[in-house]
C-alpha cells in the first residue's frame, strides 16, 4: 500500500501497525515535602505532645520506679537501702497468704464481671426493647424510673456501700437474718455471713455486683439506643423471639461496649481493695477474702516493707495487663476482628 493514500498516512505514524503507541513521558514525580505550620505544629504540640508528656510522667515513670524498689529492700522511710534483685518476688511466690490472696482476686475477675455483665445486659434489653411484642419498639413502662433506681448505689461510694451491708448482714440485728428468722429459716438466727469460711466471699462478690450493675446497665442502654429500631422490627417480623433477637443481635452490636465492660470490671476485681477492706479488714475467716491489694496495704504502712510492697503493686499490674490481653483475644477469636454494619 502506498504511503501516499491516507491509510498509509496513518501507518506512517503508528496507528494502524500494530505497534501500540509510545506513551507520553511523564514528569518525575517530586518528592512531597511537608509544611509545618503553625497550626500543625501547635495542635500536635498540645493534643499528643502534651498528653504523652504526662503519660510519661505520671504513669510510666512511676511504674518504672516502683519496679525499681521492688528489687531491693527499701523500708520506706530511710535513704539507704540494698539491692536484693529477685529476692522480693522469690518470698511472694512461696507466702501461702499471698497466693491465697492471688487465687481470691482470680475468682473475683472471674465472677464479679460475669455476673455483673449478665445482669446488666437483662436489665438493658428489658428498659430498652423489652417492652410489648405489639407496635413500636420500646422498653417496659416507667423504664426512666428503673434507670434511675438501679444507677443509684453508683453514686454512693464504696465505703459507705461496704458499710451499709455490712450492717444489713450482721449476725445479731442485720436485716438479712431478721427477715430469714422471721420466715422461719433459724438456722439464720446469729448467722455470721462475712464471718462463715463458706459465705464471705460470696457475700463480697454479691456486694461489689449490686453497686457496679447500675452503672454498666446504662453503658449497655447508651449502646442499644444507637441500634436503628428498625433492625429490632425486622427482627420481630421474622419471628425472633426477646432471647433470639438479644443474643443474636443486641449483645453482637453492642460486643465493644461489652469488651469495655468486661476490662473495667476485671481491673476494679484486682484491686477491690475498698469493698473488702470495709467489709472484711483482716481478710476474713481463714483469709477466704483477703485480696492483694490488702496484703500491699500491710506490707507497706503497717510492716514498712515498701520493697515488698512494690513486688506486689507490680505482680497487680502484670496480672491486669495479663487480664486485658486475655479478654482482648477472647473477643478477636470469637468474631471481635469482624466489622459488624448496621446498614
Amino acid at each position: 500500500m502506498s504511503a501516499s493514500t491516507p491509510l498509509g498516512a496513518y501507518a506512517e505514524v503508528g496507528t494502524l501497525s500494530g505497534a501500540p503507541e509510545a506513551p507520553e513521558a511523564l514528569p518525575p514525580a517530586r518528592k512531597r515535602h511537608r509544611h509545618w505550620s503553625f497550626d500543625k505544629v501547635s495542635f500536635f504540640a498540645v493534643f499528643l505532645g502534651v498528653p504523652l508528656i504526662i503519660y510519661l510522667v505520671f504513669v510510666v515513670s512511676p511504674f518504672i520506679q516502683a519496679f525499681y524498689y521492688s528489687l531491693t529492700n527499701w523500708g520506706g522511710f530511710s535513704a539507704t537501702f540494698d539491692f536484693v534483685a529477685l529476692k522480693n518476688y522469690v518470698r511472694l511466690l512461696g507466702d501461702d497468704v499471698f497466693q491465697k490472696a492471688m487465687v481470691n482476686n482470680v475468682l473475683l475477675a472471674v465472677f464479679v464481671p460475669l455476673i455483673t455483665i449478665v445482669l446488666s445486659l437483662i436489665l438493658a434489653t428489658m428498659i430498652t426493647v423489652g417492652g410489648s411484642s405489639y407496635g413500636q419498639t420500646r422498653g417496659l413502662s416507667r423504664s426512666g424510673f428503673y434507670r434511675v433506681v438501679s444507677f443509684f448505689p453508683y453514686c454512693v461510694p464504696a465505703v459507705v456501700i461496704g458499710l451499709m451491708w455490712g450492717q444489713i448482714f450482721d449476725p445479731s440485728h442485720g436485716l438479712v437474718n431478721g427477715i430469714l428468722t422471721k420466715s422461719g429459716a433459724h438456722w439464720a438466727e446469729e448467722f455470721a455471713w462475712l464471718g462463715e469460711k463458706s459465705t464471705a466471699m460470696p457475700v463480697s462478690m454479691f456486694v461489689m455486683i449490686w453497686a457496679y450493675v447500675g452503672f454498666y446497665m446504662l453503658l449497655f442502654i447508651a449502646g442499644i439506643k444507637s441500634i436503628p429500631a428498625e433492625i429490632f422490627e425486622a427482627a420481630r417480623i421474622d419471628g425472633a423471639g426477646r432471647f433470639r433477637t438479644a443474643v443474636s443481635i443486641t449483645v453482637p452490636l453492642i460486643r465493644d461496649n461489652v469488651q469495655t465492660a468486661w476490662i473495667y470490671l476485671g481491673i476494679a476485681s484486682l484491686d477491690a481493695f475498698v469493698y473488702m477492706s470495709v467489709l472484711n479488714p483482716f481478710g476474713g475467716p481463714g483469709n477466704s477474702t483477703l485480696v492483694m491489694s490488702q496484703q500491699l496495704f500491710q506490707a507497706a504502712f503497717s510492716k514498712g516493707q515498701y520493697g515488698l510492697a512494690c513486688a506486689m503493686g507490680v505482680v497487680i499490674a502484670i496480672m491486669t495487663m495479663i487480664f486485658a490481653g486475655i479478654v482482648a483475644l477472647v473477643n478477636r477469636l470469637t468474631g471481635g476482628k469482624d466489622t459488624v454494619t448496621m446498614a
